[in-house]
């Protein structure tokens, strides 16, 4: 996509990929098989977490043509409910149920149905209070990401290994990036000092084969998309990138029944020079890999 969004694809339709917008953004960025200068993680991307990338994760990624993150071991059970936003019951294969905690702030719709089989990351940190995590649920479509953390270990994954910018490799990358107040999800910055500014959002709500964002009022979203309108604005690439965790979506929209507020500032973002990137995430129970680029239709 061309900076400003709206380039590709006819009235309406927004073509979301990861290209470089010309020139000076293709300076910004080393060559495919130049070495990786990774930037030491800030304390924000050390969360309690079963697994993160390593510089071993960013090196292969950088070979493949889909960066991957491999799951740790996954304990599979049945979900019993989903409750206080970050809590759900669990009951293993050998009867016990355990309490797991979820990052995922949204509603969760169509995701978080009891009965239905989960998969769960077990935390080696002896101080969490909830060693379980929920990474996945099974759903009659396949298998769902509610992890909202895994969609910025893997795109920052691929920011790295320049997946995300047409090959080329930025010089930096750095995680939860002070903004204002505030922080943004990623920034990469290249050889030549250009800053690419990257907000990542987790999509698992796809219904009649559209990817469907945000699922619930997000006024937080809304506030970040004015965020990387102020960048883009102040002559820096800004981007918002949706991180599809469930398959069968042909095509992103944004959820305008569900959060109009939020639909309404993306459209106008985009027509101020923010780039939207849209990314399928393919999950299996061995890893959640960088998938295919998807349009969107605004």
């Amino acid at each position: 996509m061309t900076k400003g969004g709206r380039a590709g694809g006819g009235p309406g339709t927004s073509a979301a990929s990861g290209a470089s917008d010309g020139p000076a953004a293709a300076a910004a960025f080393v060559a495919p098989d130049a070495p990786i200068s990774a930037a030491p993680p800030e304390a924000a991307d050390v969360i309690d977490a079963a697994f993160s990338p390593s510089p071993s994760d960013v090196a292969a990624a950088a070979a493949l043509d889909a960066p991957f993150l491999p799951w740790p071991p996954l304990v599979e059970g049945r979900l019993l409910r989903r409750y206080k936003r970050f809590l759900a019951d669990v009951e293993l294969l050998d009867g016990r149920v355990v309490t797991a905690h979820t990052s995922n702030t949204g509603r969760m719709l169509d995701c978080s149905e009891p009965g239905r089989p989960v998969f769960l990351s077990l935390s080696p940190n002896p101080a969490r209070r909830h060693p379980y995590g929920w990474e996945m649920i099974l759903m009659p479509d396949g298998l769902v990401g509610v992890n909202t953390l895994l969609p910025n270990r893997l795109a920052a994954l691929a920011l790295r290994s320049g997946r995300l910018t047409d090959g080329r490799r930025p010089a930096a990358v750095r995680t939860e990036p002070r903004c204002g107040a505030g922080r943004l999800d990623l920034l990469a910055t290249g050889h030549d000092g250009r800053e690419l500014w990257v907000e990542v959002k987790n999509c698992t709500l796809v219904r009649n084969s559209v990817a469907l964002f945000p699922d619930a009022v997000s006024l937080r979203g809304a506030r970040h998309l004015e965020e990387l309108a102020a960048l883009a604005a102040a002559g820096h690439r800004a981007a918002v990138l949706i991180m599809v965790q469930r398959g069968g979506a042909a095509f992103f929209s944004p959820a305008d029944d569900i959060d109009p507020r939020w639909g309404r500032v993306l459209r106008q973002v985009l027509d101020q020079g923010v780039e939207l990137m849209v990314r399928q995430v393919d999950l299996s129970l061995e890893r959640a890999a960088l998938g295919a680029s998807l349009p969107a239709r605004l």
